[in-house]
């Protein structure tokens, strides 16, 4: 079963001679800007029915998301109410924004909030989540258990996990961010991060390239022993290894040849 926020119903209730008068102006209003295209009217709808965005955008304030941001999402919604608003249905308007406004809400939330793609109903649940342990928190005097929630919200221990962990796709980190709160020498979050070891990209070169080595003749080694390790120029080898400077070139060129193609080939 799927959770899914539902926020407490709000009351619009007035003292009963006034509720008549107000819905009597709200429909007057809306009846002027729809077919007559007064935006004075339109203006006026707007503050009249301020309080009650913004007493739906209270109703998220136990995310992590700023206030301002939601009332100005609940504007939003608001305003889509009034322009969508068809004034000759006879339904309340507020039947009618409420839920228009709630809903750009959680559209908020699902489209805009999360910082990696997680899926719809998993967003709505995560949310459920988030609320459900505050109340449950509050009443207990104690943190929840994973099982409490889920009890809670009618769903399993497992939906109720995978929830919690979505919900850790909200906000992403900043690899600039400190490691740790705690004392000025903290390092970023990026110095944490592995990277590829790029010796291990020469591991199997070196592993072909010593078996090629061994398969050598022992002149050869000699000669790329004298060349690479000690240094000494041709004449020089030639001189330790009793072969002309023309032999000791053709052994070099012949060794190393065999030892890039044992390279390439790895």
């Amino acid at each position: 079963m799927t959770a899914t926020l539902v926020p407490t119903p709000i009351s619009t209730a007035r003292p009963p001679g006034r509720a008549h008068d107000g819905r009597a102006l709200e429909q007057a209003l809306l009846v002027q800007y729809h077919l007559e295209g007064d935006l004075a009217a339109r203006e006026e709808l707007v503050r009249r029915f301020m309080p009650l965005a913004r007493e739906l955008a209270l109703r998220y304030t136990y995310t992590d998301e700023p206030f301002d941001d939601l009332l100005q999402v609940a504007s939003l919604g608001l305003l889509k109410a009034i322009d969508r608003f068809e004034p000759g249905r006879g339904s309340k308007f507020t039947s009618y924004a409420a839920p228009t406004i709630l809903g750009e809400l959680k559209r908020h939330f699902r489209d805009k909030g999360w910082a990696l793609h997680v899926p719809r109903d998993l967003q709505e649940r995560a949310l459920a989540v988030s609320r459900e342990r505050e109340m449950l928190s509050k009443r207990l005097g104690r943190s929840p258990t994973v099982k409490e929630i889920a009890h809670g919200l009618g769903c399993s221990t497992e939906q109720a996990l995978e929830a919690a962990e979505a919900a850790g796709s909200y906000e992403a980190a900043s690899l600039d961010a400190p490691v740790s709160r705690e004392g000025d020498e903290s390092g970023p979050l990026v110095d944490l991060i592995g990277t590829d070891d790029a010796s291990l990209s020469l591991v199997e070169s070196r592993e072909a390239m010593l078996s090629t080595w061994n398969e050598l003749p022992e002149i050869e080694r000699e000669v790329l022993r004298l060349r690479f390790t000690e240094d000494l120029t041709q004449r020089e080898i030639g001189e330790r290894v009793g072969y002309s400077q023309m032999h000791v070139s053709r052994l070099l060129r012949r060794a190393l040849r065999r030892m890039e193609a044992a390279r390439a080939a790895a």
